[in-house]
């Protein structure tokens, strides 16, 4: 049976299946590659980019690019011995099985266009030993509801975050200005200075 069925095909229900929930910088995806890196094969689905070639980056420095496979919409970097794949979640390998699953910031399966990508990871997803879901807490009572007998773990945050003020930028205008908030960057609004 596929890790991702394409059909309505019954979905995985022997491996292990829980949510780390909670804030940013809680160490959930630090925890995330720990576990992958506990088993023989894994895959990881980060919402950017960035994400998945910053942590692919770290576990090449660990085990070896041979090891190690980059999927995302611009890069691919799959060598013939990859065990573990560090992809964007609309990228992720949906032929191959693998022992940990995970897929980064659950709670953009209410975006309205990207929603269905994470959406359907949640559904039918699965590791063979192995699946996480890591994101916000917000996401609970869906995950409750739609994925059974998935065990929950929450986290707190590893610092404290302090507000320092408004600060205007020097910024021209029709630039975007960027923030980060779950771990990405996201569009604001235009300036209009």
């Amino acid at each position: 049976m596929s890790s991702f069925p394409l059909t309505d095909t019954a979905v995985r229900t022997d491996s292990r299946l829980h949510a780390m929930l909670g804030p940013t910088n809680t160490g959930k995806t630090h925890r995330a590659l720990e576990r992958m890196l506990a088993y023989n094969t894994g895959v990881i689905g980060f919402p950017l980019r960035l994400l998945a070639r910053e942590n692919y980056d770290k576990i090449v420095e660990r085990v070896g690019k041979h090891k190690v496979a980059l999927v995302t919409g611009e890069e691919k970097i799959i060598p013939r011995t990859a065990q573990y794949y560090l992809c964007t979640v609309e990228a992720m390998p949906i032929e191959q099985e693998f022992e940990f699953l995970a897929v980064d910031e659950i709670q953009l399966a209410e975006d309205p266009e990207r929603g269905h990508i994470f959406t359907d990871r949640i559904l039918r997803a699965r590791g063979t030993l192995e699946t996480m879901f890591m994101g916000s807490d917000t996401m609970r009572i869906v995950l409750a509801s739609l994925v059974p007998g998935i065990e929950f773990e929450s986290r707190e945050r590893l610092s404290e975050l302090s507000y320092t003020g408004y600060k205007k930028t020097d910024a021209p205008s029709q630039n975007a200005r960027l923030s980060w908030r779950f771990r990405w960057m996201m569009c604001i609004n235009w300036l209009t200075l």
